[in-house]
C-alpha cells in the first residue's frame, strides 16, 4: 500500500515510535496509551496520535494501542516486513562503528557486503563481512543488495554515489558531509554529525 501527502517529520518520527513499543513489548506490555507512549519517547501524545491518523484508527478508547498489532502496521507502513539488504562503502572509523553496531538488526537491517579502495583492507574480515574492492559495486543487483551506506571523504561520495546508482541501488544514506545528486527515482537521507553538533551551542546558556 502506498499512503501520499505523508509529511516526512511523520515518517521519520515512525521508527522512533517502533523502537519505544517493541522496548514495552520486551517488558510484557501488551497495550500502551498516547500518553504513556509519549512520556516514554519525550514526545507530544497529540503528536502521536496525529501521525497516526494518517494510516488509520489503530487505538481503542479506553486501552490505547494494542502493541503487537501497532509494531505490525508500522512495519507495513515502512515496508519493514521483509530483511532489507545493505551495502557500506567505506571502512574508515566511522565505517567500522557502523558495521559493529547491532542497531540495524532491530529494523530488519542487514549490512551484507563492505567495501573499500584501500588495498591494505580489501580481504580483511569484519564482523563476517570481507572487506572488497568498490569495483564490486557492479554486483550489488545481482546480489539484491538495493540500499546502501556512505562513509568515504567527501572527495569521493558522489563518485561512489554514481557507482551505486549504477549498480541498482535505490536508497542511500550518506554520511559524507557533501551533497550528492541522484536521479529522482532514489532517495537519499544525510546525516552530517558534525553539523548537527555544531547546533547545541545556540541553545546552551551562555557563561
Amino acid at each position: 500500500m502506498r499512503y501520499h501527502k505523508i509529511p516526512d517529520e511523520t515518517i521519520r518520527r515512525l521508527p522512533i515510535y517502533l523502537r519505544g513499543l517493541l522496548f514495552s513489548a520486551e517488558q510484557g506490555q501488551e497495550s500502551i496509551s498516547s500518553r504513556n507512549l509519549a512520556d516514554f519517547l519525550g514526545i507530544n501524545s497529540w503528536q502521536i496520535r496525529k501521525d497516526f491518523s494518517y494510516f488509520g484508527d489503530f487505538g481503542t478508547p479506553g486501552v490505547g494501542y494494542d502493541i503487537k498489532k501497532l509494531i505490525k502496521q508500522i512495519n507495513k507502513i515502512l515496508k519493514l516486513r521483509v530483511v532489507r539488504r545493505a551495502a557500506l562503502v567505506g571502512v574508515g572509523n566511522l565505517g567500522l562503528a557502523i558495521l559493529a553496531y547491532p542497531g540495524f538488526r532491530i529494523y530488519g537491517f542487514d549490512i551484507a557486503a563492505a567495501f573499500d579502495i584501500n588495498p591494505k583492507k580489501i580481504g580483511r574480515k569484519i564482523e563476517n563481512i570481507t572487506i572488497e574492492d568498490v569495483s564490486n559495486l557492479r554486483t550489488l543487483k545481482k546480489r539484491q543488495i538495493n540500499l546502501a551506506i556512505i562513509t568515504v571523504p567527501q572527495d569521493a561520495a558522489q563518485q561512489t554515489a554514481d557507482a551505486l546508482v549504477k549498480a541498482g541501488v535505490k536508497g542511500i544514506l550518506n554520511f559524507s558531509p557533501h551533497h550528492i545528486t541522484v536521479p529522482g527515482k532514489v532517495k537519499v537521507i544525510t546525516i552530517d554529525i558534525a553539523m548537527d553538533l555544531a547546533r547545541l551551542p545556540y541553545y546552551m546558556p551562555a557563561g
